[in-house]
């Protein structure tokens, strides 16, 4: 995509993954600021995006909203879109999230998850009921960190073409 954009638009371009975006966000100006460790953003949102930092360097395009649990694919099950197209109480919701992070926690060991996407407007209605070993945290720039990211990445490809 990138080869192909440059080439059409005659101009350097950037291209990643939306979550990767609000990651790097995330990881620059909000609540994964200057963590060490393994640090887990996950999007909750139409479905599940994820990014995946390593001491502050970004492993892009993770996907880990595609993971297989309990025989099916989470991202429309557990995806903020699933609690609103199921009519899904909170409690049922937060079970689903949680039975969700348990599962990456066990495969990643994060130190920190920072939950955002479009449902991290509500944060006050789910993060607190969450109880796993990584610390949880809400994504300080809500639903904008795709777009702040983004606007990041623009810019370090800038520097770097010039």
């Amino acid at each position: 995509a990138r080869r192909l954009l440059t080439e059409g638009l005659d101009r350097s371009v950037a291209v990643l993954n939306d979550a990767d975006a609000a990651g790097l966000a995330e990881a620059g100006f909000g609540a994964a600021r200057g963590e060490p460790g393994t640090v887990l953003m996950i999007t909750l949102g139409t479905g599940i995006g994820s990014a995946l930092f390593l001491d502050g360097t970004l492993v892009p395009n993770t996907e880990l909203g595609h993971v297989w649990l309990d025989g099916r694919d989470v991202d429309g099950w557990a995806g903020a879109s699933a609690r609103i197209a199921e009519g899904l109480d909170w409690p049922t919701y937060i079970d689903r999230v949680q039975r969700y992070l348990t599962h990456l926690e066990m495969l990643i060991s994060p130190d920190l998850i920072v939950l955002g996407g479009g449902i991290s407007e509500r944060q006050e209605e789910f993060v607190p009921h969450l109880r796993l070993r990584a610390r949880v945290v809400p994504a300080q720039l809500r639903n904008a960190a795709g777009i702040v990211g983004t606007a990041l990445q623009a810019y370090r490809a800038s520097v770097a073409a010039a």
